[in-house]
This record gives C-alpha cells, structure tokens and sequence, in this order.
C-alpha cells in the first residue's frame, strides 16, 4: 500500500499549486491561498460525513485517498476485532447461561439494589420466579423474615434456611456471593433430603438413648446395691463392681449428652430470659472447684457487667463444660482463668489454662461430637459439641486458640443484640 502520506501531501501540493495558479493568473495571491484551504477543508468535512455515515448505519467500507483511505481500513480492521470479540464473549455467555441452567441449585443474579437481573430454571423450580420478576426486588418475592435480615446483614460468610415457597415441606440454603461491582449471585440448594435424614438421626439417637436409660437405670441400680456391700464382698468382686458401676456411670454421662445434643438440634426454643452472667459464672466455678486436683487453681475475673439474653440452664451447660475440660486436661499444678469481658461489637467469656495445649491439626475438629484430640482421656467426647450448639443457638460463636506447650483459650463470644447492660 502506498504510504497514506505521501498520497496526502500529493493533495496539498495540488491545491497549493492551484491556489498558486489562480493568484499569478488573477493577481489575488491572498485569496488563491484561501481557496485553497477551503477546497482541502471541503475535503475533510466531506470524509468526516461518509465516516460518519458509515459508523452509524454500517455497510461497506468507504473509499478514500490519502490519510483518510488508512483510517477507514484501521476503523473496518478495528471493528472486525470487536466483532469477533463480542461473539466470543456471546458465546462464552450462553455456554455459562447453559451449565447454569442445568445446575440443581436455584442461581439467580443480583443488582446493586438486590432487584433480579438473571436466573436459572432451578430458581423456578425452587424459589418460584418467572420472566416478569426480572427487575423486581428478590425480597419483595420471597417474604421470609430470616431471609430478608439475611440480606440486610450482607455477611456473605453466612447462610440462611428457609422454606420453599414453591415445594410443600422443601427446605432451601441460601447463601450470596459478592462478585463484579455491586453484583451478587444468590445460590439457594434444595436440603430437603438432607434435613430429614438429620431428623432421622435425631430422633433415632433420642429413641435409643431413650430406650437405654430405664435397663441402665436398673442396671446401675443394682450395681451401686453389691457395692454397698462394702467388705462383705471378695476383694475380687469388690474391683469387679467399682468397674461396673464406673462404666455404668460414663454410660449414664454419654446418654445424657446425646440427649442434650438431640435437644439443641431439635431447634425448639424456650422464651428468652435474662441471665446474669456474674452469678452463673460464680456458681460454675464454685461447683468447678470441688472437682479440681491438687494444686490446681481457678480464677474468676469479671470486667463486664452485661447480662445475657437466653436460656440459662443451657448457658450453664457450655460454660462448666468449658470450665472442667481446661481443669480436665490441665496439669496438676495449672491455672485456669475464667474472664468475663467486653470487646467490640459484644462481650466474650475467654477459659483460659497453661496446659499441655493443643496441636493444630486437631482444632478445626474439636467441636464434632465423640472427638477427642487426646485420646487416652475419659470422656464421651460431646462437651464441645453441646457447646458450639449452645453458641448458635444464643448467636453465639466459638474461638479456639491453642499451641502445643502454651495452654489453650476457648472464647465463648456473643453479640451486642444477645446482652443487656444496666444503665448508669
């Protein structure tokens, strides 16, 4: 191709000679030159129309010569790329709308103002939307109360259950991932099946713990009779029943903490009531005490004045069950801390002890039920459990720091909305 400027120059020195030519011929040297500059002008107006032209209707690629034939090619070679660009991207879009669509689990695309801009079939399945509720506000559709504090809360580390309003007895997830500027994608998962089963589960531990208190009853009933005994009994015997009526008495413990776990998960909840967590601490500690070994010591130190909004006899629960695990698993010659303290945004309970600590590997797993990080301790393995389960039912959280050699500290901390301070 001929260098576009050299094809423009051309054009100058053409005008520029007959500019020229018109002044020598009629003496107007002033006016030839403006000629000149308005027939190039002309000419440059006149491109910029067929440019114009041609970006807003399309077609062929004008013709031009000089300079401006190299911009329609650059223009037609930029607009070939964004073309092609902008199918890919279509197509990329419509195989996402694709492997969407099929997903099991309700997709829908939020906005800034929560107002729906896309979803999949599964939404329709599940949440019940259609075509008309695009741009409609995805809580005026689903009004359930948890799910609408759900998404003024943004804590997008959450989920929230609800009802489907679409299936009978269908329980949906949701959980909302941020994305791009002020999108969200809400994902709700059917766990219909999985919320049975775990009833299921519920109810058969319940039943079987249920069923197996009367015979243990009886049984250690029985047991504590001959060990009454005392020395009328063989020496033998006499170590037989202290290890039966030992085991019977762990038996009783690990029912009784499958009871109380299947309780909390049944999800019943009893009219709230205010606790003061000065005295419940105080009796705990004080009922601690006379469980400590030799040496041992405990210490209660109270920063806060708030009380709790909950249950008490299950806040009881967790923080004994906090307290004699730090007495459990310290040395002999250990102390336990017990603070009760405000922090931002609520107040927290720290158990504190200088103990053996705990490896790493074994924190994220402390609070599933029967496990233990030291195996060769009695126990059933359930305090931790029935205590993350009191936690999340008074909105609650549990923090576990520990190293080996360096102690361990359980943080039971709640919210500002679960405590109630007195007013100076």
């Amino acid at each position: 191709m001929e260098s576009p400027w050299r094809a423009e120059f051309f054009w100058l020195a053409l005008l520029a000679f007959a500019g020229l030519f018109f002044g020598k011929t009629t003496g107007l040297y002033v006016i030839g030159a403006c000629l000149a500059v308005l027939a190039y002008l002309i000419r440059q107006l006149y491109h910029i129309n067929r440019i114009t032209l041609w970006l807003r209707a399309g077609g062929k690629i004008p013709q031009g010569s000089g300079i401006w034939e190299e911009i329609y090619y650059l223009i037609y070679r930029l607009r070939r790329r964004n073309k092609s660009r902008k199918k890919r991207l279509v197509e990329m879009l419509e195989r996402f709308r694709t492997a969407t669509a099929a997903l099991p689990d309700a997709t829908v695309v939020l906005g800034p103002r929560d107002e729906i801009d896309w979803f999949n079939e599964a939404a329709g399945r599940l949440l019940g939307l259609r075509k008309g509720d695009i741009g409609q506000q995805i809580s005026n559709l689903l009004r359930a109360p948890k799910f609408a504090e759900f998404l003024r809360a943004r804590n997008y580390a959450a989920t929230v259950g609800i009802a489907s309003p679409v299936v009978e007895k269908g329980q949906l997830e949701i959980r909302v991932v941020p994305y791009g500027k002020d999108m969200r994608l809400l994902i709700a998962q059917d766990v219909t099946q999985l919320r049975f089963m775990e009833r299921v589960r519920s109810d058969f531990v319940a039943n079987v713990s249920h069923e197996l208190r009367t015979p243990l009853t009886v049984l250690r009933g029985y047991v504590e009779t001959l060990g009454d005994a005392g020395e009328a009994l063989p020496e033998r015997y006499q170590k037989i029943f202290r290890r039966m009526e030992e085991q019977t008495t762990r038996m009783q413990k690990l029912i009784d903490g499958l009871l109380a776990l299947t309780k909390l998960e049944s999800g019943a909840q009893a009219d709230l009531k205010r606790v003061c967590a000065a005295a419940l601490l105080k009796t705990v500690c004080d009922e601690a005490r006379l469980l400590q070994q030799d040496g041992q010591s405990l210490e209660l130190r109270l920063e806060s004045g708030a009380d709790l909004l909950g249950l008490e006899a299950e806040l009881r629960s967790a923080f004994s069950n906090l307290v004699l695990n730090a007495l459990k698993y310290a040395r002999g010659d250990s102390a336990v801390t017990v603070l009760w303290r405000d922090e931002p945004g609520g107040a927290a309970l720290d158990v504190e002890d200088d103990g053996p600590g705990i490896a790493a590997e074994h924190l994220p797993r402390l609070t599933e039920r029967f496990y233990r990080a030291d195996a060769g301790k009695s126990g059933a393995g359930l305090g931790l459990a029935i205590v993350k389960h009191v936690l999340t039912r008074h909105e609650g959280e549990l923090k576990i720091a520990s190293s080996p050699g360096k102690g361990s500290c359980f943080s039971c901390r709640f919210p500002e909305k679960r405590l109630l301070r007195n007013r100076a």
